[in-house]
């Protein structure tokens, strides 16, 4: 039942038997993709009190209560599932002019805001206005304090930003690899999907995976577990991976809101006893992760989205 409200939202008749559930999921997911230039105009009561009017879906719409101040309690348009979130904000991020779409996520970022920002800022990175904005405020988390520098793959080569999303369907789902494109947001539908909120690749020298993580806490952490799973992911959905991945550079940039705790340390590897990694490859994860990731925090702000 949960993961059928993660789909089509917390909608009773819909999600208990699997017959109108599957119903629900296919009109859901055929109006996205029917969605025109028109449309996107109605969607931009998303993270705001006003009436949605007949021309928003109630299938991609919902009406959440937000506590105010002193205790008050506001009504918000909200999109209803974690699912059709990325679906339909992928959708839009094509179809709006980039201001629109920035404002629409700004709407969302601050009224939602924690959770906003782990579900939806990556799709920011799609504007040239917020990538300039956060550049400067790139902060390289060092593993040593007298590690050399080392100027991210954004700060030297800014226009090689993301342009498109592209949305990765979840792996039992997923029934044919593609090819890998530089400047593309990959954003993964999988809740749980290892390491990363979304990633896109850069064609600089070298070539660079920039990983994106959203988050409130003030540390984050990995596991080796947790890198061999995303690579694995990496090899199911991409064609010539193991070719592409010889020479790779990594980068890892930590997006937190300005009101969390800043990361100002470097964010370990650690290992954890697992049957899926020998003690070996966990060595050389480790030592991988240590040698040839790169990591950065930024803190955001709703200046950044403007």
């Amino acid at each position: 039942v949960e993961c059928r409200m993660d789909k089509v939202g917390p909608v009773i008749r819909y999600i208990f038997d699997q017959r109108p559930y599957k119903g629900r999921i296919v009109s859901c997911e055929s109006t996205v993709d029917k969605m025109t230039l028109q449309d996107t105009n109605y969607y931009t009561v998303l993270g705001t009190g006003k009436m949605c009017g007949n021309y928003v879906s109630d299938k991609l719409v919902k009406v959440v209560r937000v506590r105010g101040s002193e205790g008050s309690e506001l009504p918000l348009n909200a999109l209803i599932s974690s699912h059709l979130a990325e679906l339909t904000l992928c959708k839009l991020a094509t179809l709006m002019q980039q201001r629109d779409f920035n404002l629409l996520i700004l709407a969302i970022e601050d009224d939602l805001i924690s959770k906003a920002l782990e579900d939806h800022s990556s799709f920011a990175f799609l504007s040239a206005a917020f990538v300039k904005a956060i550049i400067p405020k790139l902060t390289e988390l060092k593993i040593t304090a007298n590690a050399p520098p080392h100027r991210c793959a954004l700060r030297v080569r800014p226009h090689e930003r993301p342009f498109k999303p592209c949305l990765l369907e979840c792996l039992e789902k997923f029934k044919k690899k593609i090819n890998i494109e530089y400047r593309v947001l990959y954003k993964p539908e999988a809740q749980n999907f290892p390491l990363v909120d979304g990633f896109f690749f850069s064609d600089s020298n070298p070539k660079t995976l920039v990983g994106l993580r959203m988050t409130t806490a003030g540390g984050h952490h990995t596991t080796t577990s947790t890198v061999r799973q995303f690579t694995e992911c990496l090899a199911a959905y991409f064609n010539g991976w193991e070719e592409f991945s010889e020479g790779l550079s990594w980068e890892m940039i930590y997006v937190q809101h300005a009101d969390s705790t800043p990361m100002i340390e470097w964010q370990g590897c650690d290992v954890v006893n697992s049957n899926n990694v020998s003690r070996a490859e966990n060595r050389e994860i480790v030592a991988f992760w240590e040698e040839e990731v790169r990591q950065y925090q930024v803190s955001i702000s709703s200046r950044d989205f403007k």
